[in-house]
């Protein structure tokens, strides 16, 4: 679905992406993590052609997106991370003109969906930050796009809410549609098929989530049968683990306790890495 090589964008002499490369199949969930500043929206816009790239190649729906934007936003679903819509109008009438041509019953399901079927006829500039994204949310879903691309979709939502939009999103994937969502939330990482992570423009590391996961440590608390506590950091836990077991003797092992790192903890610690000077 989406073929990018040598990706860049450069704003003068700032280089805010630098020779991304990515491939997403179609029908998949991507996520775009990393810090403020990493380059996530700079990706997102280009991706979704909102901007043009410096250097490098697109390709979308199997197509060169060079010249060919128009055609191919048609294809496309976009909901920006600051919402932008229509004050003075209501939610429905945000969605009736982002979604001109679509059935009466896609704009009453995606209410629904954002949970604003009963505030639909107000007026959006008195809705909150987090009302106004669900909004936005719905209005990029309204055409029934084959490729969305989310910036942030879930900031400022309740947790419940975050879960029903993830659900939706699995949903959309297992229909065949393609979603490229870019997310702080690290929590929200297991729920995308592939993951790359950016650091000040550039790929950190890019894989599934259990391939990140693997990249960490565990801390290992062993208690053994006379008292004693052994507690030991291991780099690579498959092969550490039944070596401190055989060291300490197993008839000796009482009880022990794994900890892995999450998720968070190994992307702090990469990008903490990388930051090293060499």
């Amino acid at each position: 679905m989406i073929e990018a090589r040598g990706l860049g964008r450069s704003f003068g002499q700032l280089r805010a992406l630098d020779h991304v490369e990515l491939t997403v199949a179609r029908g998949a969930v991507y996520g775009v993590l990393g810090p403020s500043g990493a380059g996530k929206t700079t990706l997102i816009h280009l991706l979704a052609l909102i901007a043009a790239p410096t250097t490098g190649t697109l390709r979308l729906f199997g197509e060169d997106a060079h010249g060919r934007p128009a055609a191919l936003r048609a294809r496309i679903g976009y909901m920006p991370q600051q919402a932008a819509l229509y004050d003075d109008l209501s939610a429905r009438a945000n969605l009736e003109f982002f979604g001109r041509g679509a059935p009466p019953e896609r704009l009453a399901r995606l209410l629904a969906l954002v949970a604003l079927k009963e505030r639909a006829d107000d007026r959006v500039a008195g809705f909150s930050g987090g009302m106004k994204q669900r909004v936005s949310l719905a209005c990029a879903l309204m055409r029934d796009p084959e490729l969305i691309f989310l910036d942030e979709p879930t900031a400022g939502i309740d947790p419940l809410l975050r879960r029903v939009f993830w659900e939706e999103f699995r949903r959309l994937a297992a229909a065949g549609k393609t979603i490229v969502v870019s997310t702080h939330q690290t929590d929200e990482a297991a729920h995308c098929d592939r993951l790359v992570v950016l650091r000040e423009g550039r790929v950190l590391v890019e894989g599934t989530c259990p391939e990140l996961l693997g990249r960490g440590g565990a801390v290992a608390t062993a208690r053994l049968t006379d008292g004693r506590e052994v507690t030991r950091r291991l780099a690579h836990p498959a092969r550490e683990l039944p070596r401190l077991v055989e060291e300490l003797g197993a008839a000796t092992v009482a009880e022990l306790d794994v900890r892995h790192d999450s998720l968070d903890e190994i992307l702090v610690a990469l990008i903490r890495s990388a930051e090293q000077p060499t």
